[in-house]
């Protein structure tokens, strides 16, 4: 077989079944001739966009892959890489290169040498008989310890070639998982049974490890308030009666005011990085982290404690330190901090409903966030935002319930990437009701593939919140603004999103946001993307109760 046959038969081995792709790869009509379906972007972004939702909501179980022509191509794709990077997830990025003797040339661009910073190991393949090396490294690096893209570049040449079925040998890789020194963990169970007000603070280590029922059994036995990162958002059932919400640049008063009170604070599955998809811990906390990365220890925050292990399987090493120490029921039955937390979330909302059920016009983006709250089916929608104040506005007010039902990104806050986010999580799960809130700046970098979504019957639902300005900058630009209407933007969205082949309303009323929202659930579950632009007012501000 040639190399481009061995290539697209590693991946079959592999499991994938579908390659997000931009032309010109030699490799995505291989794939396409295994029965691989490729499904081509409008620009390079928006593929690597999709590639990392896809193998976010399938928790690294399965990976994105993504074909891109090498030079050109390649170099587009870089900003969707390094956000990926920034936020800790596993895809396959391939490349092809013109040939090997083109290596070292002054026109050429060095794919591996170029993305040594973004991704957890890039290289290129030098020769047929290393592909199936290459690529078993590759997936190895995917599915041990932590979630980080890799590159694999394939020149043209390296996939002519032939390779013998005697040089052609290939294992599928599975997940490898450690757990934590036994040492550590009881030192962490010690200090959360005589903590006096512990505060679990999870990240998105906990949706990786699927490790969202043992946080739940944890946090019962001990009974602590548990909140999450916006990366985490989801891996805690916000109905529940310990939920204090997410917390990132924005949060819940809950996350604010427990984080305050709280005597010790246990990081799992986090980073514990100064960011904006990271509530902030106040000064003064005894600190316990455990992450699947040494290299998380100790940076912003000075640590008492840490593990070093799997979520998943720390957190059940934790549970049976802590019933050793409380008995099997742990402190079920004490209903006094669920009390707490109900009081402060009542107060909460108390506070924002004017905002949330306003009937003003233009509308209020935080009754969009309310009206998307209240119509989908948590059990079977997933939803993400994007950067700027959308992420800002429906990060604490949209109650994620069930693991990955809520795709929540921002180490790395690039405009536009909700749209690939939705059209990945469709891909991946086509039975869901998959939905991006995005601002009208955000629609002008990456509009375009609206026309992915229609002519891949990728039935996602698109909230486009115009307010007909770049919400929060002029606080950077007050004199571009006021001199030339620097922040200010103009376009018709929903008109433009027609012409590509999506169902559209334009939405001006705030009784109607709701009836919108159900009417795009019926005709997107038919396979035709929905667009909705509302119009909305202006409204910095927010929910930040950091102290």
């Amino acid at each position: 077989m040639d190399g481009k046959t061995a290539f697209a038969t590693i991946l079959e081995r592999e499991g994938v079944d579908v390659v997000f792709c931009f032309p010109n790869n030699i490799l995505i009509d291989a794939c396409a001739a295994a029965g691989i379906r490729p499904i081509i972007s409008r620009m390079e972004r928006t593929a690597v966009n999709m590639a990392d939702a896809y193998s976010r909501v399938n928790n690294g179980n399965k990976n994105g892959v993504v074909l891109v022509q090498g030079g050109p191509g390649i170099e587009n794709a870089f900003s969707g890489v390094a956000q990926a990077y920034a936020d800790s997830s596993p895809l396959l990025m391939v490349p092809n290169h013109p040939g090997t003797r083109r290596h070292g040339t002054s026109s050429d661009f060095d794919a591996a040498r170029n993305y040594e910073g973004v991704t957890k190991w890039a290289d290129s393949a030098n020769h047929t008989d290393r592909i199936p090396e290459m690529m078993r490294r590759a997936y190895t690096q995917l599915r041990t310890g932590r979630p980080y893209p890799v590159l694999v570049e394939m020149p043209n040449d390296v996939l002519a070639a032939e390779i013998s079925e005697e040089q052609f040998h290939y294992q599928p890789q599975r997940k490898r998982r450690s757990a934590g020194d036994p040492r550590d963990v009881s030192r962490v169970a010690e200090l959360l049974v005589n903590a006096r007000r512990p505060v679990i603070y999870a990240g998105q280590g906990v949706l990786y490890a699927e490790a969202t029922p043992e946080l739940v059994e944890l946090a019962e036995l001990l009974n602590a308030p548990t909140m999450t990162t916006t990366l985490g958002k989801s891996g805690f059932p916000e109905n529940h009666p310990l939920a204090l919400g997410a917390g990132g640049n924005t949060g819940t008063k809950m996350v604010g005011d427990f984080l305050a009170k709280s005597d010790v604070v246990f990081g799992i599955g986090t980073s514990f990085q100064k960011t904006l998809a990271s509530a902030p811990v106040p000064a003064g906390k005894t600190v316990i982290q455990s992450t699947i990365d040494e290299k998380d220890l100790n940076g912003e925050y000075p640590l008492e404690e840490i593990i070093v292990g799997d979520a998943r399987l720390v957190l059940a090493q934790l549970i049976e330190e802590v019933k050793d120490r409380l008995g099997a029921d742990g402190r079920r039955g004490d209903e006094s901090v669920a009390a707490e937390i109900r009081q402060v979330r009542q107060e909460w909302l108390a506070e924002w409903m004017p905002r949330l059920s306003s009937n003003d016009a233009p509308i209020s983006p935080y009754r969009v966030v309310y009206e998307l709250n209240a119509r989908l089916d948590k059990a079977n929608s997933i939803v993400t935002h994007d950067s700027g104040n959308p992420r800002d506005q429906i990060v604490p007010f949209y109650a994620a319930t069930t693991p990955r039902g809520y795709i929540g990104w921002g180490n790395s806050t690039q405009l536009g990437s909700g749209l690939g986010y939705a059209m990945g999580a469709k891909v991946a799960f086509p039975e869901k009701t998959c939905v991006n809130l995005m601002g009208d700046v955000a629609v002008g970098m990456a509009g375009t593939d609206f026309e992915t979504a229609a002519r891949e019957q990728l039935g996602i639902i698109t909230v486009i919140v115009n307010n007909g300005a770049m919400g929060g900058y002029e606080k950077n630009i007050p004199i571009a603004t006021e001199r030339y209407r620097t922040k200010y933007v103009t376009g018709e969205y929903a008109a433009m999103a027609a012409s590509l082949g999506a169902h559209t309303e334009y939405v001006t009323d705030p009784n109607e946001v709701g009836p919108a929202i159900e009417r795009a659930k019926e005709i997107s579950a038919t396979g035709q993307p929905c667009v909705l632009e509302i119009i909305t007012r202006e409204e910095p501000v927010f929910s930040q109760y950091y102290r």
